[in-house]
């Protein structure tokens, strides 16, 4: 399968796509229950293997965005959480959950309306988005999270993501940041989230990048 396009596996009720430029193999597909997903078999997902409820209950444990669906009489289509989210993955990406607006990508039509795995390390050559690249260059971090910022006065509305040139990821909106041990960490409306992997206050922006010479 290309990473450079879309592909598009069709269903009698149900369509699934695939965004190969956004996939880092979680493997939330390939390894949940039932026929829907199988390596190896072409067509790797046939969504009339299973019920409309499980296409869309699999296609949404996809944190990348790289999966989406829809339904051909238009009765079911993806809405954001209630909540907007950043989880930070232990040694790995920042994944993003909610009504996201992430500048300068087309939103609506697919996943990154509402997910996305967005690069932390420094290293993806997808920036702004992860690409494994982490793992070849032995990123480490175990996602804490120390400051806790402020309690929100309300929670969803739209969370608008902007990667500033050769700096930080610049995030505006109401927004919960859970560390990688699931815990509820920080809360508030605008922060500026390490994109470089040099910060020392992970998952926040302290300068690094101007020092290292931080490109993007």
């Amino acid at each position: 399968m290309s990473k450079d396009k879309a592909i598009k596996y069709p269903g009698k009720t149900m369509n699934v796509m695939w965004n190969g430029r956004l996939c880092i193999h979680i493997g939330e597909c390939g390894r949940a229950q039932g026929d829907l997903f199988t390596g190896g078999r072409k067509p790797w997902c046939q969504p009339d293997l299973a019920s409309d409820d499980e296409v869309e209950e699999v296609v949404l444990r996809c944190p990348t965005g790289a999966l989406t669906f829809e339904h051909k009489e238009g009765s079911r289509t993806e809405t954001a959480n209630a909540e907007n989210t950043v989880h930070v993955a232990h040694s790995g990406p920042l994944y993003f959950k909610g009504d996201l607006a992430i500048d300068g990508e087309a939103s609506g039509a697919n996943g990154l309306a509402f997910r996305a795995a967005l690069c932390r390390c420094g290293q993806s050559k997808n920036k702004p988005f992860c690409d494994n690249s982490h793992e070849e260059a032995g990123f480490r971090d175990y996602g804490a999270v120390g400051e806790k910022g402020s309690d929100l006065e309300e929670s969803g509305g739209k969370l608008t993501v902007t990667p500033l040139k050769d700096g930080p990821l610049s995030v505006k909106g109401n927004v919960t940041i859970t560390s990688a041990s699931g815990r509820t960490a920080w809360q508030g409306t605008k922060v500026a989230l390490c994109r470089c992997g040099a910060s020392d206050n992970k998952p926040f922006c302290d300068g690094a990048h101007k020092k290292i010479g931080f490109e993007s």
